[in-house]
């Protein structure tokens, strides 16, 4: 990486294991700094993402196996998304958990894209090539070009507004969030 160049602007598979160890830091920075539970533990192998899990309403975090920073974004958003009330009785088996208006899979991912843009991370990162079932790219390109699947859920929900809810001279519409927990 030369002197100009910046991890938030590296592509997800060209982090060396120091780089990848910033964006990491820098991640769970963020999501303790919202409020959310982190725990760095052994997570087994197995799991449904290498080295992150979700456990009692938090993430439990296996910086040794952990392949993907971006998957801790992704994990995040699925608590994020939920009511408070819900959230602490999450963990990985979330097909079993009660449909939640507005918190789905697909406001996840756009909770976890607006973290990346706030982080000022690359896209690849979120959306790395071991993810997504093979649509990471068309992500990147949806994302990038300012189609934001799932942001009309998150401004639902009260975490965000869309470009049509700001009024001129006030809040900024999403990726900017309101708020990064739900209610």
């Amino acid at each position: 990486m030369s002197s100009t160049e910046s991890i938030s602007t590296m592509p997800a598979a060209a982090l060396d294991a120091a780089d990848q160890h910033g964006v990491t830091e820098r991640i769970l920075d963020f999501l303790r700094g919202i409020g959310l539970p982190v725990c760095e533990a052994d997570v087994p192998d197995g799991s449904f993402l290498p080295g992150v899990r979700i456990e009692r309403g938090g993430l439990r975090v296996d910086r040794k196996r952990l392949r993907w920073p971006g998957d801790l974004l992704h994990e995040a958003g699925h608590l994020a998304v939920v009511p408070a009330a819900l959230r602490s009785t999450m963990d990985d088996a979330l097909q079993d958990l009660p449909a939640v208006p507005h918190g789905g899979e697909i406001e996840a991912t756009a909770w976890a894209w607006a973290a990346t843009q706030h982080l000022g991370l690359d896209a690849a990162v979120l959306f790395h090539e071991g993810g997504y079932h093979g649509r990471s790219a068309s992500l990147r390109t949806t994302f990038g070009l300012g189609v934001y699947l799932g942001a009309s859920g998150l401004a639902a929900a009260g975490l965000a507004l869309l470009p049509s809810q700001v009024q001129p001279g006030e809040q900024t519409a999403y990726p900017h969030m309101l708020a990064w927990l739900r209610a």
